[in-house]
C-alpha cells in the first residue's frame, strides 16, 4: 500500500498559462469602443443638446427691482378660472375676495412678487393678454375637452411670442366616475397639450369644489411650482418696448367741463408698474389697446403699494433701522384696487362699501366685525376734532407738549398799528433815518401793547438784559432788522447753554458801534456755516450739473465750488447794503482774457506757426488722417515707430514740443545730401524703389481693408478682446464671452446713472421697470368713462419714432389652417400687430419669377404668399394675427391668417394682369387688321412692338395704326392667322393699396367696416343683377372647314406608311346598286300588320310599367312609415332598458360624467338590435 503511486491531478489551462505582469501602459482593449454605431449617435445626441442652449445673446433687461410677473388665468366660460384665482388669493394672503376683478398683486416670497389677472372671455382680451403674459394658466375641462377658445388662444401666443411657461390646469375631473376612463382621459389631453405646445409641457390636475375653491393641496402644489420658476428667456419686442398693465384707473377731468359739456374728452389717471423698457420723461408717446395713440402729459413714480421684504429690509437699512428676514403671514401683501376687497372696492372716483349682513355703525358695539371700508366710515362719524387730536389732547409740534385745553384771553388780537423795533446804534445811524421814513419813533410808542406783544420769553438773546430781562420799549429804541429772521426765534425759549455763556462774554461788544450795526446773531456766521457744511465730497454730479447751469457764476468759480476749493478770505460783505448788490451779479468775474469758458480759446500762434512750419511736424500729423500710412504703424508696434528719426518723441496728441531746442539747419543740410544721394542711383535701384513703393502700397490697403472689417484685427472689439487676454475663444466660450461683454456693459451704464440722483436719472434715463408709476393722459373720449369694465384689461405700450409713422407694410402671410374661407383681396382684415389692434385692406401678391409681384384674388392654399396693406410702420421680422370679426356669434375658428413683416415703405409695387383682346377684320397673308383692342391711337402709339398672340397659339406682333378707323391697328404674325381667331394682348396693371386704418376702440363702442354682401343682408336688399353678368346659353354653330388638299408633288415624296390612298370611283354599277327589292300584295299587308301589332304592343307595356310604378310609390310610402315606427319604438324600448339599467348599476362603474350644465350633452350611441331588446 505505501508504494502505491496515484495518478496526479490534471492541472487547469489557467495554471499553465504564465500570467502577464502589468506594464504600466493603457490596455487598448479595455478602453476600445463596443459599438461605434451607437457612440456616433450619442455624439451627435450630445452636440445637439449643446447646440439647442446656445442663441443670439440678449441684453438682460431685468431691473434689480423687477416688476411683479403677471400670471394670466385664460380659459372658455363655466371652466373654472374665478375659482382657481379665488384658491391661489386664499393660498397666498389667506383672504377671501368675493369679485376678484382687475390686475392683483401678492407678495408670494421674501423676494417675489406675482400679479394675476384672469382673461375674459374676449377675443379682444385674449389679443391684448398675450401679448404681455409672463405666465399663462390654460384652464381645460378635463369632462369636455379642449375647446376652441383654448385653441384660438395657443394660436395667437404661437404668432404675437410664445412666453416660456404655459401650464395646463385640468378641472372637473370629479364627474369621472371610473378610475380607468379618468386615467384615460388625462393621458389623451396630456398628449394633446403636448402636441400644441412641447413635448413635457406641464399639466395639473384639480379633482372637486370644496367651499367654493379647490383642494389646499393641489393649489399648494400649483402655487410652489410658481414660486420656483426662472425667468424665461425675454421676447425680443418686450425687451424693446415700455409697457404697463393698467390696475388702477382714475377720471381726473375738471368738474366744470363736465358740467358744460357731458361728452367732452376727459383726463385719466392710470396707474400700474412699469415693464419692459424705460419709459421717456416726457412726450412718450403709447398706445392704449382699445383706445388708440396718445401722448402722455405727465408722468411719475409712486411708492411701491406693494413691496417685498426685501425691499423693506433695504429701505430700514438706508434708513437705519431693522427689517425681517422672513416673510410672515402679516407681512403677505395683497394690492387689489379694483377687486372688492374687505367690503372695499375702489372703481373710478369713488369707493363702494359692501356687506352681506348689513352695517353697524355704532362704535361703541363690541364683538362686531368690521371690514376695512365699515371701519374707515365709523371712524369719519367720530365727534368734530382738530387735525391731529387725541384723547390725551392735540400736539402742535413733535418736541412739543400735548395741549388739553386752550385758555381764555380776554384781551385777544392788535388794538393799534405795530411798531418797528431798532437796534441800539449812535447818533449818526440815527440821522441816516429821516423822521418820514414811515417809521415810528421810540418816543410815540407811549401807550401801545408792546408791552403785551412782547414778552422776555419770546424775544431774541439780543433783547435781554444781563439779569435776563427783556429792555423797555420806552428807555430805549426797538432793534430793527432787516427781515423777521433777524430777529430771533420767538418760539426759543430753551436755548442752549453754550449760547448763554457767549452772550455774557461778548455782552460788552454789544455796544461799540460796529455791532451795534449789525446783530450779534450774525457774528460769526461763516465761519459756522463753513463748518457745517463744508465738509460735503468734492467731485459730485448733481452739483457740477447744477452749478454749470448757473448764471451767475463763472467758469472758474464753479469749478473752485466743485472742488472744494474756495478762498477763505474771499468772503461776501454782510454788511453791504441790500439795495446796492441787488442788480449785480454774485460771483467774482475775472478779467475776459483768463476766462476759462473763452468762445475763442487762447493761443501763442506764433508757435503754432513756427511749429506746423516744420516738414517733421507734419508727417507726425499725417497719421492721423485718413490718408495715413499704415504700414509704418504696423510695423512700429513694438514701440520704435513712436519715435522720429531724430530721436525725439512724437507729440501726436496735440501737446507742443519746445521749438527752441534742436537745430533745423543741421537737419536741412542732412537732406540735402540725401537727395544729392538719391540723385545718383541706377535705373535698377530704381524699378527696385518702385517695387518695394507697390508692395507698401498693397500692404497699406490691406491693413485698412483689415480696420474697416466687422472682425477685423484693429477695430474695437478686437482690440477689446486683446486687452481683456481672450484674443481667441473655443468653441464654447465665445457664447459666454459675449454675455460677458453685454454684462459689461451694462454694469457700465448701471454704474454711471447711479451717480446722478433720482431727478436727473429720470430726465436721462426715463422712467425705470419695476416702478410703480402714474401716468396722466388726456384727450379719452367720454365713452370710455362711461363704458368702463373692470374685467376688461388696458395695456399701456411705448410706441418709438418710427412706429408713430404710416405707410405701406408688405408682409408674408398664410392663411390659417381651420379657417374655413380663403381670404379674398380687398376685404377688411383685422391685424393685430404690435400694440395696436386695427382694420386695413390687404392686397395679395405673389413673386412671379422675381420679376414682378404679381397681385392674387385669392390666397393660396396651404402656401404662403406676400400682402401690402396700410398701416403702422414697424420693425421687419415682426409677427402679426389677423382675423375676420372679433364678434362671439362666429362659431367657427376666427384666427384667419398669421404672418412675418418683411418691409416697410412709402410705396409699393404689385401688378395685376390684363388681357386686351381684339379681332381681325382683313387678313393679308402674315399680315393682319385688328380692331376692338384699343379706342385711338394714343393707345395704340403706346403699345407699339408689344406682343400679341392668338388664341390657337399664332404669335405676332403690332406695327403701327391705321389712319383711317381710328382704335384700328395693323399686325404681323409668324403664319397666317383666321378670321374666327381671336387675338390677346397680356399686360400688367399697377395696383395701389387703398389707404384705410381703422383702429380697433373696442373700449369706447367700435364698428368694424362690413362687406357689401353683409350690409345687403342686415338691409335685407337684393344684389343687382347686371345683364353682362347673367348666365345664358351659350349656341356655337358647327364650323366646316375644307378638305385638306395636298400637293401631288408633295404627296409623292411622303413615305409609305404616310401617303394619301384615295379610291378611283367606279365607272360601273355594283350588284347591290342594281338590286331593288319591291314588296308586292300579301307580302306588303303582312308587313303592314306587323308593324301595327309592335306599336299596340310597346304601347300597352308602356301603360304597365306605369301603373306598377304607381303601386310601387304606394307601396314605398307604407314602407316608410312603418320603419318610422320602428325605429320609434326601439328608440323607446332602448330609452326604458338603459333607465332600468341605470338605476340598478352603482355609481362607480360607469366613467364619464355629465358637462357643465345645459350647454353640455353627451350622447351615449348603443347599438342593440331588436332580439336583443326582446330577451332584455
Amino acid at each position: 500500500m505505501d508504494g502505491q503511486v496515484n495518478k496526479p491531478h490534471r492541472q487547469s489551462k489557467k495554471s499553465k498559462e504564465k500570467k502577464k505582469q502589468h506594464t504600466g501602459e493603457p490596455n487598448p482593449k479595455a478602453f476600445a469602443f463596443a459599438n461605434p454605431g451607437k457612440l456616433a449617435k450619442q455624439a451627435a445626441r450630445s452636440h445637439d443638446i449643446r447646440e439647442k442652449r446656445l442663441h443670439v445673446p440678449l441684453v438682460d433687461r431685468v431691473p434689480d427691482e423687477p416688476p411683479p410677473r403677471l400670471v394670466t388665468i385664460v380659459g372658455p366660460p363655466g371652466v373654472g378660472k374665478t375659482t382657481l384665482l379665488k384658491s391661489l388669493i386664499r393660498r397666498y394672503a389667506k383672504e377671501t375676495i368675493q369679485d376678484p376683478v382687475g390686475p392683483i398683486t401678492i407678495v408670494t416670497s421674501k423676494k417675489q412678487r406675482l400679479t394675476f389677472l384672469e382673461c375674459p372671455n374676449e377675443l379682444e382680451a385674449m389679443v391684448d393678454i398675450a401679448k404681455v403674459a409672463d405666465i399663462v394658466l390654460l384652464m381645460i375641462d378635463g369632462n369636455y375637452g379642449f375647446e376652441m377658445e383654448t385653441m384660438e388662444f395657443l394660436n395667437i401666443l404661437a404668432a404675437t411670442g410664445m412666453p416660456g411657461n404655459v401650464f395646463g390646469v385640468l378641472t372637473h375631473l370629479d364627474l369621472f366616475r371610473k378610475p380607468q376612463a379618468l386615467k384615460d382621459a388625462k393621458k389623451r389631453l396630456k398628449h394633446r397639450l403636448w402636441s400644441e405646445l412641447y413635448q413635457g409641457a406641464h399639466l395639473f390636475y384639480l379633482s372637486g369644489v370644496l367651499n367654493g375653491r379647490y383642494p389646499d393641496r393641489e393649489i399648494h402644489n400649483l402655487s410652489r411650482f410658481l414660486s420656483v420658476m426662472k425667468n424665461p428667456r425675454p421676447l425680443v419686442w418686450r425687451n424693446s418696448h415700455p409697457y404697463s398693465v393698467v390696475d388702477n384707473y382714475r377720471d381726473v377731468t375738471h368738474p366744470t367741463k363736465i358740467e358744460e359739456d357731458e361728452k367732452c374728452d376727459r383726463s385719466i389717471e392710470l396707474s400700474g408698474y412699469l415693464r419692459g423698457t424705460n419709459f421717456t420723461a416726457s412726450g412718450q408717446r403709447v398706445h392704449i389697446a382699445g383706445l388708440g395713440d396718445f401722448t402722455i402729459s405727465s408722468m411719475e413714480t409712486l411708492p411701491d403699494p406693494c413691496m417685498t421684504p426685501a425691499m423693506e429690509q433695504a429701505l430700514a437699512k438706508a434708513d437705519g433701522k431693522k427689517g425681517r428676514r422672513r416673510l410672515d403671514e402679516k407681512d403677505k401683501r395683497l394690492y387689489a384696487p379694483m377687486a372688492d376687497r374687505s367690503g372695499l372696492k375702489i372703481t373710478g372716483d369713488h369707493i363702494v362699501i359692501t356687506r352681506e349682513k348689513g352695517f353697524t355703525f355704532d362704535k361703541d358695539a363690541e364683538g362686531v366685525e368690521r371690514g376695512e371700508g365699515e371701519q374707515l366710515i365709523i371712524d369719519l362719524q367720530g365727534e368734530r376734532r382738530l387735525l391731529g387730536q387725541t384723547e390725551q389732547g392735540v400736539k402742535l409740534f413733535a418736541s412739543g407738549d400735548q395741549i388739553t385745553q386752550v385758555p381764555e384771553e380776554n384781551d385777544t388780537g392788535r388794538k393799534s398799528q405795530r411798531k418797528a423795533r431798532f437796534a441800539e446804534r449812535d447818533e449818526q445811524d440815527d440821522d441816516e433815518f429821516p423822521d418820514d421814513e414811515g417809521f415810528v419813533s421810540g418816543d410815540d410808542a407811549e401807550g401801545s401793547d408792546v408791552e403785551t406783544e412782547f414778552n422776555e420769553k419770546k424775544l431774541g438773546k439780543m433783547f435781554r438784559n444781563q439779569d435776563g430781562k427783556a429792555q423797555n420799549a420806552q428807555e430805549a429804541d426797538v432793534a430793527f432788522a432787516d427781515s423777521d429772521s433777524d430777529l430771533g426765534s420767538l418760539s426759543s425759549g430753551d436755548d442752549d447753554d453754550e449760547d448763554d455763556d457767549e452772550e455774557e462774554d461778548d455782552e460788552d461788544d454789544l455796544d461799540s458801534d460796529e455791532e451795534g450795526a449789525s446783530m450779534k446773531w450774525k457774528d460769526k456766521m461763516m465761519v459756522r456755516a463753513k463748518f457745517l457744511h463744508g465738509k460735503r465730497p468734492s467731485f459730485r454730479a448733481t452739483d457740477l450739473a447744477r452749478l454749470m447751469y448757473d448764471e451767475s457764476l463763472s467758469a472758474g468759480e464753479v469749478l473752485k465750488k466743485w472742488r472744494g476749493e474756495e478762498d477763505e478770505d474771499e468772503e461776501e460783505d454782510i454788511e453791504m447794503d441790500e439795495d446796492d448788490t441787488f442788480f449785480n451779479r454774485v460771483g467774482k468775474l475775472g478779467e475776459d482774457e483768463n476766462r476759462e469758458d473763452r468762445v475763442i480759446p487762447r493761443f501763442d500762434y506764433e508757435a503754432l506757426s513756427a511749429k506746423w512750419s516744420q516738414e517733421d511736424a507734419i508727417e507726425a500729423l499725417r497719421s492721423r488722417f485718413a490718408t495715413a500710412n499704415l504700414v509704418d504703424e504696423a510695423g512700429n508696434e513694438d514701440g520704435s515707430g513712436s519715435e522720429n528719426e531724430d530721436g525725439e518723441d512724437d507729440e501726436g496728441d496735440g501737446a507742443f514740443e519746445d521749438l527752441e531746442e534742436g537745430d533745423d539747419d543741421e537737419d536741412g543740410e542732412e537732406g540735402d545730401d540725401d537727395d544729392e544721394e538719391q540723385d545718383e542711383e541706377t535705373p535698377e535701384v530704381n524699378l527696385e524703389a518702385e517695387r518695394e513703393k507697390n508692395a507698401r502700397r498693397k500692404e497699406e490697403l490691406k491693413l485698412r481693408f483689415e480696420e474697416e472689417d466687422r472682425e477685423g484685427f484693429k477695430n474695437d472689439k478686437a482690440i477689446a478682446r486683446k486687452e481683456s487676454g481672450n484674443p481667441e475663444f473655443a468653441e464654447d466660450e465665445w457664447y459666454e464671452a459675449q454675455k460677458a461683454t453685454l454684462q459689461k456693459q451694462q454694469d457700465i451704464n448701471k454704474a454711471e446713472f447711479e451717480a446722478l440722483d433720482e431727478g436727473q436719472r429720470a430726465n436721462v434715463e426715463g422712467f425705470r421697470a419695476g416702478k410703480y408709476g402714474k401716468m396722466i393722459i388726456e384727450g379719452i373720449p367720454a365713452e370710455f368713462v362711461k363704458n368702463f369694465k373692470a374685467r376688461m384689461p388696458i395695456i399701456v405700450g411705448g410706441l418709438s419714432a418710427a412706429e408713430d409713422r404710416f405707410g405701406f407694410v408688405q408682409v408674408r402671410i398664410k392663411k390659417h389652417r381651420w379657417h374655413k374661407k380663403i381670404l379674398k383681396t380687398g376685404d377688411p382684415l383685422i391685424f393685430s400687430l404690435g400694440w395696436r389692434r386695427f382694420q386695413s385692406l390687404p392686397v395679395y401678391s405673389i413673386s412671379d419669377s422675381r420679376i414682378r409681384n404679381r397681385m392674387l384674388k385669392y390666397t393660396p392654399e396651404h402656401m404662403h404668399c406676400f400682402s401690402t396693406f396700410y398701416g403702422p410702420l414697424i420693425a421687419p421680422n415682426s409677427s402679426f394675427v389677423c382675423f375676420q370679426s372679433f364678434s362671439s356669434a362666429n362659431p367657427s375658428f376666427r384666427i384667419a391668417a398669421t404672418g412675418t413683416v418683411l418691409s416697410v415703405d412709402e410705396s409699393s409695387e404689385i401688378v395685376k394682369k390684363l388681357k386686351l383682346t381684339g379681332t381681325p377684320y382683313k387678313i393679308f397673308k402674315n399680315t393682319a387688321f385688328i380692331k376692338g383692342m384699343f379706342n385711338t391711337s394714343l393707345e395704340i402709339a403706346k403699345f407699339e412692338g408689344a406682343a400679341i398672340k392668338t388664341v390657337s397659339g399664332v404669335r405676332g406682333q403690332i406695327k403701327r395704326a391705321l389712319a383711317k378707323p381710328d382704335g384700328h391697328f395693323r399686325a404681323t404674325f409668324e403664319d397666317k392667322i383666321l378670321l374666327s381667331d381671336i387675338v390677346f394682348l397680356r399686360a400688367w396693371y399697377p395696383i395701389k393699396p387703398h389707404r384705410f386704418y381703422n383702429p380697433a376702440t373696442n373700449l369706447v363702442g367700435w364698428q368694424s367696416m362690413r362687406l357689401t354682401g353683409q350690409i345687403r343682408r342686415d338691409q335685407d336688399l337684393a344684389t343687382p343683377q347686371l345683364k353682362n353678368s347673367q348666365y345664358r346659353k351659350i349656341e356655337r354653330p358647327t364650323r366646316r372647314f375644307n378638305t385638306l388638299k395636298v400637293p401631288r408633288a408633295l404627296a409623292a415624296e411622303l413615305p409609305f406608311k404616310s401617303q394619301i390612298v384615295q379610291t378611283k370611283p367606279q365607272k360601273k354599277e355594283t350588284y347591290m346598286q342594281k338590286r331593288a327589292v319591291l314588296v308586292r300584295g300579301e307580302e306588303k299587308k303582312a308587313r303592314d300588320l306587323l308593324q301595327k301589332l309592335t306599336t299596340i304592343r310597346k304601347d300597352v307595356a308602356a301603360k304597365r310599367r306605369a301603373k306598377k310604378e304607381e303601386k310601387r310609390v304606394e307601396y314605398r310610402k307604407k314602407q316608410a312609415d312603418v320603419e318610422e315606427r320602428m325605429e320609434n319604438n326601439q328608440k323607446k324600448e332602448s330609452k326604458a332598458y338603459w333607465e332600468r339599467e341605470g338605476k340598478k348599476r352603482k355609481p362607480g362603474d360607469f366613467g364619464g360624467g355629465g358637462g357643465r350644465g345645459e350647454s353640455r350633452v353627451v350622447c351615449l350611441s348603443v347599438c342593440l338590435s331588436v332580439e336583443e331588446l326582446d330577451k332584455k
